[in-house]
């Protein structure tokens, strides 16, 4: 194994640590003291725990280990064997962890705990990684009967504070739900990353005009596509540039603004990325760069 692999597993598993330190803080320092619930194996753990004198790390073993069985034969083996490194890592944290409870407002309660859990469990599966074993189920119903992941574990959650709802009090099933959201929030916020881009895609006669201007005005990455248009089998056939580019949220308005000067038929598709890797992401054409570009341009146009 070489030194680069090396590294990125050292640092996968480093963040999963980090991961396990997060949920087990949200647990112990906010929700297990005040009998509030998450959702998942860890939402029937908090449960079942609130009716019987068992230590939570126990039970959060137990109710992990069918869906571990279901994930060996569903997902990668990789990920089983670092979902079941992570689920013991939490249960011990659990378990030898002895944090004293922040506060007693139950709001602050739900939310932190929330954000917490949250944060653990997003950082986790980022790396391949599972502290919930409904997202295992999830998979696997949606493999076998092409029902969506979060529609599967929406259900699950609605069970499980329903039943908290019976056995405890609505009370603490609503506090549960909010501290969910918020979990849930949270989880796809660290899992899509913090930064909002889009994805746009802008088909012009106009191409050629319209890159340089984005390159210039924005310094954003491209990629160009070769397309055709026509009117048919016999009709007239016309070669073009399709362009594509991810840009931040920030900027998109500025980039309609840019293509509605230079093309108003410009025919431009917009759709939300949720995860981005490699290539140019940001302004790789600085500010002074874009000005040098701009003088040298217009100084030949002048000349000419």
């Amino acid at each position: 194994m070489n030194t680069k692999k090396i590294t990125t597993y050292f640092s996968e598993y480093f963040q999963i640590f980090i991961g396990i330190v997060l949920t087990s803080l949200g647990l112990n320092a906010f929700l297990l003291p005040n009998g509030f619930l998450d959702g998942g194996v860890t939402g029937i753990a908090l449960l079942v725990r609130t009716q019987v004198d068992i230590n939570l790390s126990y039970l959060l073993l137990i109710f992990s280990i069918p869906f571990l069985i279901l994930g060996y034969f569903t997902v990668s083996k990789q990920i089983v064997i670092r979902s079941i490194i992570s689920i013991l890592g939490l249960a011990i944290f659990i378990h030898f962890e002895n944090f004293q409870t922040l506060t007693n407002d139950k709001l602050l309660i739900s939310i932190f705990g929330g954000l917490l859990v949250g944060s653990g469990i997003g950082i986790a599966i980022r790396n391949g990684s599972v502290l919930d074993g409904s997202e295992i189920l999830g998979i696997y119903l949606n493999d076998k009967f092409g029902i969506s992941i979060g529609k599967v574990v929406l259900f699950f959650n609605i069970i499980l504070f329903s039943i908290t709802a019976f056995a405890v009090s609505v009370e603490v099933a609503l506090y549960s739900i909010l501290t969910y959201i918020i979990a849930a929030k949270v989880t796809d916020t660290v899992i899509e990353g913090f930064e909002d881009f889009i994805g746009v895609t802008i088909v012009s006669k106009k191409h050629s005009i319209i890159k340089k201007a984005i390159l210039e005005e924005l310094g954003v990455g491209l990629t160009i596509y070769k397309g055709s248009s026509g009117y048919g089998y016999n009709g007239q056939i016309e070669d073009f540039d399709i362009i594509h580019s991810i840009v931040n949220r920030i900027d998109i308005k500025k980039m309609y603004g840019i293509i509605k000067v230079i093309d108003t038929d410009a025919f431009i598709v917009e759709f939300d990325v949720n995860s981005v890797k490699g290539g140019v992401l940001r302004h790789y054409i600085d500010k002074k760069k874009n000005k040098e570009l701009r003088i040298n341009k217009s100084s030949k146009n002048t000349t000419n």
